[in-house]
C-alpha cells in the first residue's frame, strides 16, 4: 500500500527527508535529483520545503523534533539553532568519516556555527556576508571606516545629493545582527567565550554609539526603524542612497531593476571600527543537520555531504544567490564571473564573526533587538546596561525557547 501511494519504501530504497527553506531557484531541487540519482539506488532525497520566514521554520522543526517525528532526516538549520538543537538532543554528532569529509576544505568560520562545546552538529551548506554598497559617481572612494562613511554622508547632504546609508534598523534579527557586526569589529562579543555570560564592556558601547550617531546624522534615512534587507535594497535603487550595508542579492537586483545607476555601482569591505582593526561582518548561511530520530541515519549523513559537495554549491551559488562554504570555489572561474567581488566576499568570511553560539540565542537575539530599538532612541550605556541584564536572566533560564 506505501508503494502504490508513491513511497520507496515499500521497495527497499528509503525515502529521506530534507527540510530546508523554500528555495525559488530551483537549485535545492538539482541538488536533491543528482544525490538522489548518484546513490545508485540506495535512497531519495525528498525536498521538503519549510516556511519562508526564519521564525517559521524553527516553529516547525522544534514542535515535530519534539514529538520525535521519524519522518525527519535532514535539516537546514539557521546558523543560529545547532546549540539549541544540539543542546535537545535532536541532532546527531558528526563523527569519524564524516566528520572527516564534513570539515575538509571548508572555510574556518562557517564551521564555527555547526559546532558546540567541541562537538561537530551539522555541516556549513551555503554562507552569507555583507558588503558596503556605494555609487562611485557620489563617492570615488569608498570610506574605510564608520565614521569616514558618515562624514561623506553628510558632505553630499550639505551638497543636496542622495546620501543615505541603508541598514537594517528595524525590530528583528537584522538589528541584532548590525549590533553584532560592531561589536566584534571593535574587538568584543555579546557573550564571552564559553557563552556563559555577557562580555559586552566598552567595545558594546562603542557600537551602540555608532548606531544613535548614524539614526541622528544626516546619513539616518527616515525609515531607518523600520528598514529590513529588502527595504534597503529598494531604497539604493531609487537613487535617494549613497551607502548600502547589505548581502551580495542586491547587486544582480541593481542590474535588473536600475541599469542607470548599476553603471556606477560598486562594492567595497565593511566599514571598520578602528581605522587598524579589520571589520568582522556577521555571517548567515544554512547548516545541514541529521535528525536523531531519523530511521537511516548512516544515509543522511551521505547524503547531507553529497547535498553540499562541490557541484551542489555551485549551482547554489550560480542559480540560486547562495555563497558557498567550500575555500576552493572561490578560485572557479565561473563563481568569479559571477560574482566579481568574490575576492572582497572571502576576505570578509575570513575575518567575520558569528552570532553567539548558545541554546539561548533566541532570547540574546530580542534582548538586543527590543533594547536598541529606534537607534535613534539608543543611550549607548543604559542600553548597554539594560542588554546585559536581560542576557543573564535569558542564560540563567532552562528548557527549550518556546
Amino acid at each position: 500500500m506505501l508503494a502504490a501511494c508513491g513511497s520507496d519504501e515499500g521497495s527497499g530504497r528509503p525515502t529521506l527527508n530534507w527540510y530546508n527553506f523554500p528555495d525559488d531557484s530551483g537549485a535545492l531541487q538539482k541538488a536533491a535529483d543528482r544525490c538522489s540519482q548518484a546513490s545508485g539506488g540506495r535512497y531519495r532525497i525528498s525536498y521538503n520545503k519549510l516556511p519562508r520566514a526564519a521564525d517559521g521554520q524553527r516553529q516547525q522543526l522544534v514542535r515535530r523534533l519534539a514529538a520525535e517525528d521519524d519522518s525527519l532526516d535532514i535539516l537546514g538549520l539557521d546558523v543560529t539553532w545547532a546549540a539549541e538543537f544540539a543542546e535537545a538532543g535532536w541532532i546527531r554528532e558528526w563523527t569519524g568519516t564524516a566528520r572527516r569529509q564534513a570539515v575538509a576544505g571548508t572555510l574556518r568560520v562557517p564551521l564555527q556555527t555547526s559546532t558546540w562545546k567541541g562537538k561537530l552538529y551539522a555541516v556549513p551548506y551555503n554562507t552569507n556576508t555583507q558588503l558596503l554598497w556605494y555609487r562611485k559617481d557620489l563617492v570615488p572612494t569608498p570610506p574605510r571606516t564608520w565614521a569616514e562613511m558618515l562624514d561623506m554622508a553628510g558632505a553630499l547632504a550639505r551638497q543636496g545629493k542622495p546620501h543615505f546609508v541603508e541598514i537594517q534598523g528595524a525590530q528583528y534579527e537584522g538589528l541584532t545582527v548590525w549590533f553584532n557586526t560592531l561589536i566584534n569589529s571593535a574587538g568584543g562579543s555579546i557573550l564571552n567565550a564559553s557563552a556563559t555570560e555577557p562580555s559586552l564592556g566598552p567595545p558594546a558601547v562603542r557600537a551602540a554609539g555608532i548606531m544613535r550617531d548614524l539614526a541622528k546624522s544626516p546619513a539616518a534615512d527616515p525609515s531607518l526603524s523600520n528598514q529590513m534587507e529588502d527595504q534597503n535594497r529598494l531604497a539604493m535603487e531609487s537613487g535617494v542612497a549613497a551607502f548600502e550595508l547589505n548581502y551580495p542579492f542586491v547587486y544582480p537586483s541593481m542590474k535588473a531593476n536600475n541599469a542607470e545607476l548599476f553603471k556606477n555601482f560598486r562594492w567595497a569591505p565593511y566599514p571598520r571600527v578602528d581605522a587598524n582593526r579589520p571589520a568582522r561582518p556577521t555571517i548567515g548561511g544554512i547548516d545541514l543537520a541529521v535528525s536523531a530520530y531519523s530511521r537511516h541515519p548512516d544515509l543522511a549523513f551521505e547524503a547531507a555531504l553529497c547535498l553540499r559537495n562541490r557541484e551542489n554549491q555551485l549551482t547554489a551559488a550560480l542559480e540560486g544567490g547562495l555563497p558557498p562554504t567550500l575555500r576552493a570555489l572561490y578560485d572557479e572561474p565561473a563563481f568569479m564571473k559571477e560574482y566579481p567581488f568574490s575576492a572582497e566576499v572571502l576576505a570578509a568570511l575570513q575575518t567575520a564573526s558569528v552570532r553567539p553560539l548558545t541554546p539561548a540565542y533566541q532570547n540574546v537575539s530580542i534582548a538586543v533587538s527590543h533594547t536598541l530599538s529606534p537607534p535613534a532612541g539608543i543611550k549607548p550605556e543604559s542600553s548597554v546596561d539594560t542588554i546585559r541584564e536581560q542576557i543573564d536572566d535569558a542564560l540563567r533560564s532552562e528548557g527549550v525557547i518556546p
